[in-house]
């Protein structure tokens, strides 16, 4: 029994290790694992598989009479069990995505307001809501453009600036 406890207590060692320095060891090893460590071999499968190994397989043997194979076998099963669904949660949670991040193209058509006076064929500022933020960018039009007024956006001239025209009502 000591040593199936021995083997549970490794694997949550090995698994608290794997949380608190995750992606040393292929630091350490320049790239040569690169791969081998991830699914099922990684350090998180291989704690979860060793730590419920190592626990049921004490538990059977110490609550039943069944000899320490029976206790190896079922403890194996829980393991491989155990290792499994930290594969599957750990797959899912890597796959976690988040939302597209947005680009100048998104603002054509968008609706905002001159924040600075914009001259015929000069620069002016506007504001607008990208991704539900207020963003002021520089702006252009062919038309002068007061301040307060209603505008659309023509097209993204860069990262910073768009064309744009006004709104008539």
């Amino acid at each position: 029994m000591d040593l199936f406890l021995g083997l549970g207590i490794a694997g949550v060692v090995l698994l608290t290790l794997s949380l608190v320095l995750d992606g040393v060891l292929e630091g350490l090893l320049g790239g040569t694992l690169d791969g081998l460590l991830d699914g099922w071999l990684s350090l998180p499968v291989i704690a979860g598989f060793t730590s419920m190994l190592g626990f049921t397989s004490a538990i059977v043997l110490g609550t039943t009479d069944l000899g320490a194979g029976a206790a190896t076998a079922v403890g194996a099963l829980a393991g491989a069990a155990a290792g499994w669904l930290t594969w599957k949660l750990s797959r899912t949670l890597m796959r976690d995505q988040t939302s597209l991040t947005p680009r100048g193209d998104d603002l054509i058509g968008t609706a905002g307001s001159v924040v600075t006076a914009i001259p015929a064929d000069g620069y002016g500022e506007v504001l607008l809501h990208l991704a539900g933020q207020p963003v002021k960018f520089a702006a252009k039009s062919s038309e002068p453009v007061r301040r307060g007024a209603e505008i659309w956006v023509e097209a993204a001239l860069s990262p910073t600036s768009v064309a744009v025209r006004p709104v008539d009502r």
